[in-house]
Formats: structure tokens, C-alpha cells, sequence
């Protein structure tokens, strides 16, 4: 119920001035009813302080992940309910409902319930978160950087003085004598870990000098690991330009950083020595090399040696003349064997002609008169084949063997009388 104001007093508060202020009593009385308006809800957080007094319960509830803290109050009533006495350090939930101390002006919170939160339910909320982020990619190994094989400067963000810090520092100097760090010590437990992290991240991060960055722990229970596993510090290694290698060191329950990180390396030890290379490993590499390179060289030497005394050894090299000789020698016989070739050819040519003329005069009708024949012509120079060819007193030209006669016909005898 609203409270009763004087009629000369401001109804609202947007009504008062300098001249017509409000009391201090009506502003709280207020407050009071519009908080305790407030429905119950359920938070979660981790007790810094929990005190004991007449059965009631005065405890300090702390956000898990920033630097928000509330008074919570659980009257005997309540407390008489509860399973478990309230211990510092743990993370609970509760169920609560806004109080506001009228003339005090003090915020408070009276819980009606009050339950830890157990190891198992913070393991599933853990994969429930980080399933949610492998589902948006988070993890993918195409996002993963390549670490440099020889960093500049290695960015080192690990609790001060601790036993991470050392190890990392001793081995990744032992191995590589001239490596340079940037060490920034945060809190790697408790509520402001994961925010203090992430500071260090982003200032390694702009850091043009940084080549890599190095968030280290050297294990812990559960609890203890939980601000690794904070959704934003999640994100924030995700975005960063730089290399980013977890050494949390914890095999049983791996924190999400694990995941999202370039590199995951089992302890600090293991990150030192994934960061830098090994200066005698490297020494012995290069001499290995370098053996190799020789050997190698000194066979290509060898064998160039044997071919060129191979191509010294042959006779054209021992006596060059032999080349011109031998040339000449070649040359020589090509040109017998050419005139020999030609000499053949034209006496088969000879043959050839010889063999035609022969032919040619069997069939030539100088060959028929030689033996005795005669040819008798008309005047005309055509061949009288029959005695009615040439009629009596026809002009006829004998040919002989050797000359003509001229001769005229005195009498025809048919064929059949001439064989008489």
C-alpha cells in the first residue's frame, strides 16, 4: 500500500523541487514497496562469508564470473529446512527475494531455499556449453593458427609466482637460451580469474611484439578451473589475432579453453617445449644436414671424376687423328663402294641395250633380206604381196640385200602354178 503524504507534499517523484522536497522517510517507505514487489527468483553464486548467529544465517553471495556481491539472509525457519550448512566457498543457488530495510536504506536478500551446486551439474552445464559453442564453429580446425616455429616474443599470462610460470619460463629457456617473454601475472581462480585473463589476452593481443600467447596453470580441482571454461574468456581467445596455447595442465576434466585454443598442451612443461624449438636439436639437425650435403656433394664430385676419366681414356682423346682417320678411312670406302656401284650400273646398262639391238634386228626386214629375200615395191613404194598386185608391164623396184633393181612385169603366174 502506498504511503499517506501530507496534501502539501509532491504525489510523485517527478513532482518535487528544491522549494517542495520529499523526506527521507517517503523515498525509503517507497523504495521498499516497490522492491519487495520484486517476485522470487532463482540466482547462483559462490559464498564469500556465511555467518551463523540464534539459528539464522547471514552470508555474502558473489557473482561467479564478475565483482557483483549481495547480503543474503536465511532466517532459522529456513535454515532449519536446508540439507546442508551453508560453507564458504562453495557455489550455490538460491531462491530469493528482494528486502529493503527502510531506515537503514540497506538492500538485502532473504533466501527461501538454498542448494550447492553439485560437481555433475556443473559438469553438464560445462558440455551443454560447450556443445553450443562447437556448434557455432568455435572449435573448427580451420580456425586454428599455425604457431610461429620461432616466436619474437612469447606472451605469458599465469598466477604470480607460481609453480606454471616457472616451468614455463625454465624449459622454454633451457631449450631455446634467447627466448623472450612478456609475463602477466592474473588470478587463475575465483571470480575476477576469467575477467583478469581476459585483460591480459587483449593487451598481449595488441601487442605487435607478441608472437604467441601462453595462458597457464598447473591443474586444480574442478571448481578451480571454472573461470577457463567462462563462455566470454571463450570468445575473447576465439577473436584474438595472436596464437593462443592452453597449458591449463588437467587431463580428468578439460576446461573449454582446451577446445577453442590454437594449441592445447597437456602441462606447462608440454607448452615450453611446443613453443620454441630445441637449441641442441637444432644443432644436431643442421649438422646432420650438413653431413648429408657433403656426402652428397662429395658423390656428385666421385662421379663426375669416373666419367670424365672415362671420356679421357677413349682413343678419340688418347690419339684425336684416329678421328680424322678414321673419317678418312670411311670416306674413302664410301667413295670405292660408289664408283664400283656406278661401274656395275652402266655395264648392266650396256648388257641391257646390247640385248635390245639384238632384239631389234631378229625383227627388222634388213635381217630377212640378208639372207636372200628381196622386196618388190610399185612405183607408189607400196609392197607387192601377190602376183595380181603387179600386172604385166608394171614398173616394179626390187630391193636386195644390198641396192635395188628396177624391172618391169612380162607375165603374171597365179600361185598355185608358180609352186609348180
Amino acid at each position: 500500500m502506498e504511503p499517506q503524504t501530507p496534501a502539501s507534499l509532491p504525489s510523485t517523484a517527478g513532482q518535487t523541487t528544491a522549494e517542495n522536497p520529499w523526506p527521507l522517510r517517503i523515498l525509503s517507505e517507497k523504495l521498499k514497496i516497490h522492491i519487495e514487489n520484486s517476485p522470487v527468483v532463482w540466482v547462483e553464486g559462490q559464498l564469500l562469508e556465511a555467518n551463523v548467529r540464534n539459528g539464522h544465517a547471514y552470508l555474502t553471495l558473489r557473482d561467479v564470473d564478475a565483482d557483483f556481491s549481495f547480503s543474503v539472509t536465511i532466517w532459522a525457519s529456513t535454515m532449519r529446512k536446508l540439507e546442508t550448512t551453508p560453507q564458504v566457498g562453495s557455489r550455490v543457488v538460491a531462491q530469493v527475494k528482494p528486502s529493503f530495510y527502510a531506515k537503514t536504506g540497506r538492500l538485502s536478500l532473504n533466501a527461501t531455499d538454498l542448494r550447492p551446486v553439485g560437481l555433475g551439474e556443473l559438469l553438464v552445464r560445462l558440455e551443454r556449453l560447450r556443445q553450443a559453442l562447437g556448434a557455432e564453429g568455435l572449435f573448427s580446425p580451420e580456425h586454428k593458427r599455425a604457431l610461429p616455429v620461432l616466436p619474437g616474443r612469447i606472451g605469458l599470462i599465469t598466477g604470480r609466482d607460481s609453480d606454471a610460470e616457472k616451468d614455463v619460463l625454465r624449459n622454454a629457456t633451457l631449450r631455446w637460451p634467447s627466448a623472450q617473454f612478456r609475463a602477466i601475472n592474473t588470478a587463475v581462480q575465483g571470480v575476477d580469474a576469467a575477467n583478469q585473463v581476459m585483460a591480459a589476452l587483449k593487451e598481449l593481443d595488441n601487442d605487435p611484439n607478441v608472437d604467441v600467447i601462453v595462458i597457464a596453470r598447473g591443474g586444480g580441482a574442478l571448481e578451480d578451473l571454472l573461470p577457463f571454461s567462462n563462455e566470454d574468456l571463450v570468445r575473447a581467445v576465439f577473436a584474438a589475432q595472436t596464437p593462443v596455447v592452453s597449458a591449463i595442465g588437467h587431463e580428468a576434466d578439460r576446461p573449454i579453453l582446451d577446445d577453442v585454443a590454437d594449441l592445447r598442451a597437456s602441462t606447462p612443461t608440454d607448452a615450453a617445449k611446443r613453443i620454441v624449438p630445441d637449441l641442441n636439436e637444432e644443432f644436431t639437425g643442421l649438422q646432420l644436414a650438413r653431413n648429408r650435403l657433403e656426402r652428397s656433394i662429395n658423390n656428385l664430385l666421385e662421379r663426375e671424376a669416373q666419367l670424365l676419366a672415362a671420356v679421357r681414356e677413349r682413343p678419340v682423346l688418347a690419339n684425336p687423328q684416329v678421328m680424322v682417320t678414321t673419317r678418312a678411312e670411311d670416306l674413302a670406302r664410301f667413295r670405292q663402294r660408289s664408283t664400283d656401284l656406278l661401274h656395275y650400273r652402266v655395264q648392266r646398262a650396256r648388257d641391257e641395250i646390247t640385248h635390245l639391238k639384238s632384239q631389234v634386228r631378229a625383227l627388222s626386214p634388213q635381217q630377212t633380206l640378208d639372207r636372200g629375200y628381196s622386196v618388190t615395191q610399185l612405183a607408189d613404194g607400196s609392197i607387192v604381196r601377190e602376183a595380181a598386185d603387179a600386172p604385166v608391164n608394171t614398173d616394179v623396184f626390187i630391193r636386195l640385200a644390198s641396192g635395188q633393181l628396177a624391172a618391169r612385169t612380162t607375165e603374171s603366174i597365179p600361185a598355185g602354178d608358180a609352186a609348180n
